[in-house]
């Protein structure tokens, strides 16, 4: 696995996408202390946003908890990671209506780190694929694009992906 994040490039700009979800993270998304410039606080509080790989959660939360040290309260507001199988009839359904479209294309299947609705329908037992049929120029910064004030895609990429989706309903 240490040599996975070098030869990641063959993915061109999903592959920071996908080097993203090979480890667990923690930012801090929201910091709060005091009330006045002038007056040192006695307490602070943050908020962490945490990603972490499915199976890794108990280890992820003492490596956090000792990294914060035995002064540092954490209070856990928790969301277990979800997965769904990478070898499902459904990944290799898509993996055929991508290759239909465009014969040199790599389908690669990976954790989003990022959050999204499946994890409403993992509590029902039911697996959920993110499935995002873009086809985007190599100079286009797609990711870059996502949830942006501009946010956009090429029009050719939105054909690309009606056409794949469609496929794949056809053959589901």
């Amino acid at each position: 696995m240490a040599e996975l994040p070098a030869r990641l490039e063959v993915l061109g700009h999903f592959g920071p996408l996908v080097a993203a979800s090979l480890s667990h993270t923690a930012s801090p998304t929201i910091l709060s202390a005091g009330y006045k410039t002038n007056v040192i606080p006695t307490e602070a509080h943050a908020e962490i946003d945490c990603r972490v790989l499915p199976g890794g959660e108990e280890t992820f939360r003492a490596e956090i908890e000792d990294e914060l040290g035995p002064d540092v309260d954490v209070e856990w507001i928790w969301e277990p990671p979800i997965a769904a199988p990478a070898d499902a009839e459904l990944v290799e359904v898509i993996r055929e209506a991508v290759r239909e479209s465009d014969p040199d294309a790599l389908v690669v299947p990976y954790l989003l780190p990022a959050s999204t609705d499946n994890k409403h329908l993992a509590r029902l037992g039911i697996s959920g694929y993110g499935f995002v049929p873009l086809r985007v120029p190599d100079d286009f910064d797609v990711f870059g694009h996502f949830h942006a004030v501009d946010e956009r895609v090429p029009v050719d990429a939105l054909h690309f992906g009606a056409d794949v989706l469609a496929t794949v309903l056809r053959s589901a």
